[in-house]
């Protein structure tokens, strides 16, 4: 009996293993936790994968964390949702973003972006892109803030309530806090 040939991934059987390979497209959307920091760190590793193609969401408050010359890919934020958009026929980003994403990573979510998320406010890009998240795709979200937030009750309401909604929680871990505490 002969050993039988598996496509490679991405590529349908029957086809040749030189055919292009369709890019997977994952939307990194990044927020004010001081986690941000490593955003350059996970655009990176991201970037390591072959056939990925990764695009950035960002807040206001992000950008405090990370510097924007070292992240190697298109870096959104407010000011691109309403520079696109002049008319009526003209594309709308958050709807763009939507389109173009396979994945949605949303790494660090803050508190506060939790609680927008999971109330519905969509005041900014990146709140905007996921209330308009194709809900067949995975939304992945880290959630990332300081113990005593963590662990105030609704925050727990508001992870359930993104659960809820289909979207994956990656939890978070137990370390040294860059405000000195120890925790989540």
């Amino acid at each position: 009996m002969e050993p039988i040939s598996l496509p490679e991934p991405g590529i349908p059987a029957g086809n040749s293993s030189s055919a292009p390979r369709k890019k997977s497209h994952v939307l990194v959307g990044v927020t004010g936790s001081v986690a941000a920091l490593k955003l350059p760190l996970l655009v990176a590793e991201l970037l390591k994968i072959p056939g990925l193609e990764v695009k950035v969401v960002t807040t206001e408050r992000a950008k405090h964390f990370y510097n924007a010359q070292e992240i190697p890919v298109t870096l959104y934020g407010d000011e691109e949702e309403w520079q696109l958009w002049k008319g009526r026929s003209d594309p709308v980003l958050h709807i763009e973003l939507r389109r173009w994403a396979d994945l949605m990573v949303v790494a660090p979510l803050d508190a506060n972006t939790l609680a927008k998320v999971a109330n519905g406010i969509c005041d900014n890009l990146l709140t905007c892109v996921i209330r308009a998240w194709d809900l067949s795709k995975p939304l992945l979200f880290c959630p990332a803030m300081n113990t005593a937030m963590w662990e105030h009750p609704i925050t727990a309401r508001h992870v359930e309530q993104l659960k809820g909604f289909g979207y994956t929680e990656i939890p978070c871990v137990v370390k040294k806090l860059v405000c000195g505490d120890e925790g989540q």
